[in-house]
This record gives C-alpha cells, structure tokens and sequence, in this order.
C-alpha cells in the first residue's frame, strides 16, 4: 500500500526537531536584529503568558549563536501600540512582557507592520515575527506593508495561532509577499511556538545557509517558502 504523503503540521514539526538538534555557531560577530510583534488583544492572555516564559528560553538558545537584540512590538485596546527598544537582555525583555496584561480591542498588524518598516529603514533587522490569531483588517494594505518590507530585506515569519481559516490565510500570504515563511500552532502544543522562535533565532543569526543545510523534506517545505538566492 502507498504511503500517504506527510501532513503539512507534520513537516513542520520534524523541521522544527531538526533545527533543535543542529549546532549552530554565529555568522559573524554582529547581533542579529529581532522584530517580535504580538497580538495583546483580549483573546491572548493564555499565549501571552506562555510567551513571558518562553522568551527567557529562546535567548538562552540564542547565546549559542551570537545572540540577538529584540524589540518587542504589541497591540492591544483602543489603538494602543508599543514597543521596546532592542533588548540583548532576555530577562529585562520577559520583565517588561510580565507587566502587560492583554486589553480587547481591533487587531493593528497594519499599523505594527509600518512600525517594523520604519525601524528596518533606519537600521537593518533581519527578521521579523508575527504572533496570533486574528486578522481584522484588510488584507491588501497590510500585505503592501509586508512586501515592503521584504524589499528591505526584513521577511515576516508568520505564526497563526487556532483554526481560523480567513487570518490564516491572511498570515499565509504576509509571509509570502515579505519573502518569509508561514506555520501554524495552536494551544494544545506547549512546545510549538518556543521551537518556532528557535528556528527564527537561527535564520536571523546564521542566514538562509544555516536552514539550507539541514537535509530532509520538512526544511525543504520550509525552504519552498523563501525566494530563491540571488
């Protein structure tokens, strides 16, 4: 009997193992520049809190590679957005995070997404992530802001979180038009988002090389999602 093909969630988690059990040495010297943008919105506190104690555990991952500076960007209540500066300091940057509580309000990728271009115009940043659930908003302006900031060279790893098929779709294409890549997670899987931030931790350290080496078809698939080397 032929073997069913593997399931997309499938894939990503054997990516996901094998980027947890690569060693990883720095590109150079320089840090990597993170953009963290997270919903905080009322439907969040669960995720919010758990992303307090994983964001301890991916900069001590991070040391392994030469560390990353992180600024942490959120949205929450009546068009409220804030950011910290880049942090190298994981334990100031999960304080901060502890005294955030999530508000309900209308989600602003849009408005988070312009922040992170302005940023990255100013000073490179070499990745930036999007964590949540919802996209209430139009979907071509946001994707505007998205392709902008590919051509900046700052692709957006986007990770839904839940079933919703309209923002995971939405998600899916903010990836695709920055030159980064789409995963899904949900709440049921303690790990999937710490090992998410991981395999980002290693692609803004060590480049499109460091994932080009692993072999099998989950860092393939993952791979399939960024533009090809110039």
């Amino acid at each position: 009997m032929a073997q069913l093909p593997a399931k997309p969630r499938d894939d990503v988690a054997a990516f996901l193992a094998r980027v947890n059990s690569m060693p990883v040495r720095p590109a150079s010297a320089r840090q990597g520049r993170l953009l963290f943008i997270m919903d905080a919105t009322a439907s969040r506190q669960p995720s919010w809190d758990r992303a307090c104690h994983l964001m301890a555990e991916m900069f001590a991952v991070t040391r392994e590679i030469g560390g990353l500076a992180v600024s942490l960007v959120y949205f929450r209540g009546h068009l409220e957005l804030a950011a910290t500066p880049f942090l190298s300091d994981g334990a100031e940057l999960t304080r901060r995070m502890a005294g955030v509580q999530c508000l309900g309000g209308q989600t602003q990728v849009l408005r988070a997404l312009s922040h992170a271009l302005n940023v990255t115009r100013a000073e490179r940043v070499h990745a930036c992530v999007l964590v949540g659930d919802a996209l209430e908003e139009a979907v071509d302006p946001v994707c505007h802001a998205a392709g902008q900031l590919g051509i900046h060279g700052t692709p957006v790893f986007a990770f839904h979180e839940g079933a919703e098929p309209h923002s995971a779709e939405a998600f899916r294409q903010i990836a695709k038009v920055s030159g980064g890549a789409f995963a899904p997670f949900d709440s049921a899987s303690a790990d999937a988002l710490r090992d998410l931030l991981r395999a980002v931790a290693v692609f803004a350290a060590g480049g499109r090389a460091k994932l080009a080496a692993l072999s099998g078809p989950a860092a393939k698939r993952v791979l399939a999602q960024l533009p090809a080397p110039r």
